[in-house]
């Protein structure tokens, strides 16, 4: 029971003579029971991969490649994923507070959610299962704090009793202590049963929670490596993320020594290191 992806490639035409080359050949394969997280820079592909899964693209963008989701013995294709967004496949964004109605409060927002997605679970509940109190239900968005309103949008996710989740991002903005309680509720996630595809670049926070199985890195719209979490962040083979890595504050914040390109009009031979 696995979400597959083979040979994905994302194309965005901007001109005639201007395409953007959002994701490359990716080979993905997320398992149930397992966080897989995806790493890389700002503008590698992250966010548009994952925006493959959930059917999110831009109108004008063009994918080809494979994406199905195994479940109870079915196959979903890109169509049925999309169809059955919030209920099968759920997105934790990021900035979550952006995503709420301003002007109505969280619980009816939540509880309207769950009406939709035909599911018996109560708003309160929702909350409880995120460590939220239920008084934070009647407040508006812009009266919860950063980490609130990451919990509430997981508590949203949760609500459809989906077999994946999709989170972009998480944890941008947040403090230590809040990533690392996000990370843990999509960890227990996983755990019941759950895949998690964990999209970040938030590599600290990633490797203090410790809840990935799977780790894939991303440069300039390709994965170049994919691995095991204790493998990929301990003994990194690409060269890649060995700089990636050496960036992190804990590891003395070697600066990268060649940039992430622009994704307009990408050769197709480009790889790391080429000027």
């Amino acid at each position: 029971m696995t979400l597959t992806l083979r040979k994905v490639n994302v194309r965005v035409p901007l001109a005639p003579d201007r395409v953007v080359h959002a994701v490359t050949d990716a080979d993905l394969v997320v398992r149930r029971g397992t966080v897989h997280g995806l790493i890389g820079e700002s503008g590698s592909g992250k966010s548009m991969l994952a925006a493959t899964i959930t059917g999110l693209l831009p109108k004008q963008a063009r994918m080809r490649g494979d994406v199905a989701l195994e479940l109870d013995g079915r196959t979903l294709g890109t169509t049925e994923i999309r169809r059955s967004r919030g209920r099968t496949v759920a997105w934790v964004p990021q900035s979550a507070m952006t995503y709420f109605t301003p002007v109505r409060r969280v619980g009816p927002q939540l509880a309207e959610t769950i009406r939709y997605l035909g599911t018996a679970h109560h708003p309160a509940d929702q909350f409880a299962e995120v460590g939220l109190e239920v008084e934070a239900l009647q407040r508006y968005p812009h009266e919860l704090s950063g980490g609130m309103a990451q919990r509430a949008a997981v508590a949203f996710a949760l609500a459809g009793d989906p077999a994946l989740i999709i989170a972009d991002e998480p944890t941008s903005a947040l403090d230590a202590e809040r990533a690392g309680a996000i990370l843990r509720l999509l960890g227990d996630f996983a755990a019941r049963g759950g895949r998690v595809l964990l999209v970040t670049h938030d590599l600290t926070a990633l490797r203090a929670s410790g809840i990935c199985t799977d780790v894939s890195v991303m440069y300039a719209s390709r994965i170049v490596e994919t691995g095991s979490a204790a493998v990929v962040l301990d003994e990194p083979v690409e060269r890649y993320t060995r700089d990636l890595l050496a960036a992190l504050p804990e590891n003395g914040l070697h600066p990268l020594p060649f940039a992430t390109p622009e994704l307009v009009n990408l050769a197709a031979d480009f790889r790391y290191g080429t000027r």
